[in-house]
């Protein structure tokens, strides 16, 4: 019997914890269905989870796409600076040309107004290199036989506004032809003072930075002889035509012991800027009187 009332309280005791459980579940059903705050709190929690994560990932997305752009804006600035550089070293090269070919066509003029002052045959040369033996520390010009150029022609230039003596052609090829400058240690040139009118022999010293020497000149010339004057081809000796100018007075030499004296010239060429000559005729008279 009492088996039986034990079993009897303990199926009592089952139910009600299921009806408990029942009505409880029941009861927070009702409760859900009444309200919605608890629905709507897990959906805003999932809607403000997402969007972060979407914000998240869009930030990303616009720093990446910053970044890429970035380094393509400096890829593209790299290429129009390079594009930029090379048309600039060409703009340069032009104009360095054209200076140049400007350059050029101020001094062919000038050389083509000398050379309509000469009153007889003339051949105008480029110098185009120098004797490879040194023999006469001689230039080579690009003009020969073939152009009428002849051994002991006289070499004359125009620089400055002024017409002087370069030397003479020493050696003929057929399209090209050596001449010997006045500097040349090889070099003899009877010349005379243009207001002095004495006389004297000039000679080079091998150099074309050393002075040239003028040697013999009388010494009772040494009164009249002032610096700076010119000193001019005489004429004798039938090379040379008179009155070429070869240079300027820069130092009288007297020693008591000599019965003559010597003087130091300057060119009046600059042989270290000389490109264009005239191979003339050695006869006398080289240009027109101004």
């Amino acid at each position: 019997m009492r088996l039986e009332e034990n079993s009897s309280s303990r199926g009592k005791k089952n139910l009600s914890f299921y009806v408990f459980a029942s009505l409880t579940i029941i009861s927070l059903g009702l409760l859900l269905l009444s309200t919605h705050s608890f629905i709507l709190n897990i959906q805003e929690l999932g809607l403000s989870a997402f969007s972060g994560l979407r914000t998240g990932i869009s930030a990303i997305g616009s720093t990446l796409s910053g970044t890429i752009g970035a380094i393509q804006e400096l890829s593209n600035l790299r290429k129009d600076y390079a594009d930029l550089q090379k048309r600039l070293d060409q703009y340069e090269i032009i104009q360095r040309d054209a200076a140049q070919i400007k350059m050029e066509n101020v001094h062919l003029r000038e050389q083509l107004g000398f050379s309509e002052t000469i009153q007889y045959r003339k051949v105008p040369a480029r110098i185009i290199g120098k004797d490879s033996d040194n023999l006469f520390s001689a230039f080579v010009i690009n003009k020969g036989s073939k152009q009428g150029i002849k051994r002991n022609m006289i070499v004359i230039a125009y620089q400055s506004g002024m017409q002087a003596l370069v030397g003479k052609i020493v050696q003929v090829g057929y399209t090209q032809s050596l001449m010997m400058p006045i500097y040349d240690s090889n070099s003899f040139i009877s010349a005379r003072f243009s207001v002095a009118r004495y006389e004297g022999l000039v000679s080079g010293q091998g150099n074309p930075d050393r002075f040239l020497l003028m040697r013999y000149v009388k010494k009772r010339a040494r009164e009249e002889i002032k610096y700076g004057d010119q000193v001019l081809t005489s004429g004798l000796g039938g090379i040379y035509p008179s009155d070429l100018l070869i240079g300027r007075v820069s130092r009288i030499v007297n020693r008591d012991y000599e019965t003559s004296i010597d003087v130091e010239l300057e060119s009046s060429v600059d042989f270290s800027r000389l490109e264009y000559v005239f191979a003339v005729e050695n006869e006398s008279g080289i240009a027109k009187n101004d």
